[in-house]
């Protein structure tokens, strides 16, 4: 027969079991990296979170099957934090697959998406934290960011407080590494859709999807990321992400009830811009983003 358990050990094992159930943080902060090849960058990016007013974090640094050279960069930027780990997929898969993976393995009932070239404001993850908590009706919260390139913050992007399907039509109208999700969310819609006729548009389909299920967002009217701009993020947008991105407007814009006569030019959008040269279309971007700049002060 077992022994009885007398009172002073009930109140032990009590005591451990809810040391064991605060060890589970807050908020997972995901992040996926692929062969970064400037390791200052990668490290002030983590160093955002780790500077946090809000201490109830992990951190998953996802190594999506980088280099061995480059891998040493991510688990050096990984030992920076006692509440950051480590994981390396044996193979380069995309930014969607890396991401599924830190939900899997996230304990924190909010994710918080992070890019290795972005900064956070000290107070992101509090702000966006204390929304949430709040406003139970919303299923994530991003936030306004500040654009920079190597010579600085150069302007300012807004994003609509509380967006509606229409706001989809030019561009997604949330900035995907400002983002925290109610981790719940993501495990029902199934995280990010990993089919090669998404790739690099993983972020725009979710959303698109998440609204079409009847989920909804909001933004932070204040900018609490630093957004990395320059003329190699337009390089990228090769002409067969710029397809993949018309075809995904198609079928996004038809799932929401949006696709009309007038509003076909918005789908043809990204092939449009592929027409304008990367370096052109930055200058251009700056124009037009540099008096939003000016208004807010930096982080």
């Amino acid at each position: 027969m077992e022994e009885q358990m007398g009172k002073p050990e009930k109140k032990h094992m009590g005591r451990q079991m809810k040391r064991q159930r605060k060890k589970q943080p807050e908020i997972t902060v995901i992040m996926g990296v692929y062969n970064p090849e400037d390791e200052q960058r990668l490290r002030r990016a983590v160093a955002s979170i780790v500077r946090q007013s809000f201490r109830d974090w992990e951190m998953i640094l996802y190594d999506d099957g980088s280099r061995e050279e480059c891998a040493a960069l991510i688990r050096r930027a990984a030992r920076m934090d006692r509440r950051i780990r480590y994981v390396r997929g044996g193979k380069n898969r995309g930014l969607a697959a890396a991401l599924n993976a830190c939900i899997r393995r996230a304990r924190g009932r909010y994710l918080a998406r992070m890019d290795a070239d972005d900064l956070c404001r000290g107070d992101r993850l509090a702000r966006q934290y204390a929304f949430l908590e709040k406003h139970p009706r919303f299923q994530w919260v991003g936030s306004c960011a500040q654009l920079t390139d190597d010579e600085g913050v150069w302007g300012f992007q807004p994003v609509p407080a509380v967006p509606g399907k229409e706001d989809f039509l030019y561009n997604s109208p949330y900035i995907h590494p400002t983002v925290m999700f109610r981790r719940q969310v993501l495990l029902e819609s199934g995280g990010y859709d990993t089919s090669r006729r998404y790739r690099q548009c993983e972020d725009y389909e979710l959303f698109l999807r998440l609204h079409s299920r009847g989920y909804r967002g909001a933004n932070l009217q204040e900018p609490l990321l630093r957004y990395r701009e320059d003329c190699l993020s337009h390089r990228r947008r090769t002409l067969g992400r710029r397809w993949r991105e018309a075809m995904l407007r198609w079928r996004g814009f038809r799932s929401l009830g949006i696709l009309r006569a007038e509003t076909l030019a918005y789908v043809g959008k990204p092939l449009l811009a592929g027409l304008v040269p990367g370096p052109l279309h930055h200058q251009i971007r700056k124009w037009v983003k540099r008096d939003h700049g000016r208004k807010r002060k930096n982080l």
